[in-house]
């Protein structure tokens, strides 16, 4: 639920692999959360405190039990990179699952930094002598991305998060986080292309949702109605 009372669109990819009591928990969280859209604005905040409360209270009560026998969370990999929509799909995550005192995951924020050849290409003339300089923009541009981050985890008062820039494609990347972490969730931002600029472009999105062996979620940004 946003500020303006619109409901933030959400899908749910679970792996055929995902089957730990962790991932089922979650995906009744949402469903909980999707069943409730045709209700009033009032219930709806209801049913989502009742709903972190449960997940917070057997979150907690699995801790305390297996405390004595090394059970560890496990990981959340969050896709980020300059655009809004990312970072709202990280606010959104650090809003429903690390304002809870015990948190279900451990976060990890990961932005991919494209290859410079895959920005200017090297078949033109010169252009050797102009992938250091492109280089080196690409490199700011992806620590800013991931100070920006921080800034944010830091204003929900969640800082033991792990920040990793990998370069590639991000689709690549972010799939290779899934594994190098053992992830039990991906979530990442929809940009809401189109048919054609989907295709031409390729989603980030569509592919981690055939490709990563976790359940991702894709959150998707309402759009604001203009008065």
């Amino acid at each position: 639920m946003t500020h303006s009372g619109e409901i933030t669109s959400l899908a749910l990819f679970t792996h055929s692999s995902c089957t730990s009591k962790r991932e089922a928990t979650c995906h009744f969280y949402y469903s909980s959360i999707s069943s409730s859209q045709n209700t009033t604005q009032h219930k709806r905040e209801t049913e989502r405190e009742r709903d972190m409360t449960e997940v917070g209270s057997e979150n907690t009560a699995n801790m305390e039990a297996g405390a004595g026998a090394g059970v560890e969370k496990t990981a959340m990999v969050v896709g980020i990179d300059e655009s809004d929509h990312s970072f709202y799909a990280l606010q959104w995550t650090l809003r429903h699952f690390f304002s809870i005192p015990v948190p279900l995951f451990n976060l990890v924020v990961v932005t991919a930094k494209p290859t410079p050849s895959s920005v200017v290409g090297l078949a033109g003339p010169g252009a050797a002598d102009v992938i250091p300089f492109v280089e080196s923009d690409l490199r700011r541009s992806s620590l800013r991305v991931i100070e920006k981050a921080k800034e944010l985890c830091n204003s929900h008062s969640v800082s033991d998060v792990v920040y990793e820039i990998h370069e590639g494609d991000a689709r690549n990347v972010l799939c290779e986080a899934v594994e190098k972490h053992h992830a039990d969730m991906l979530v990442v931002g929809s940009h809401g292309y189109g048919a054609i600029k989907r295709a031409v472009l390729g989603s980030v999105s569509d592919y981690c949702a055939h490709h990563a062996h976790c359940t991702v979620m894709i959150v998707k940004k309402p759009k604001q109605h203009k008065h």
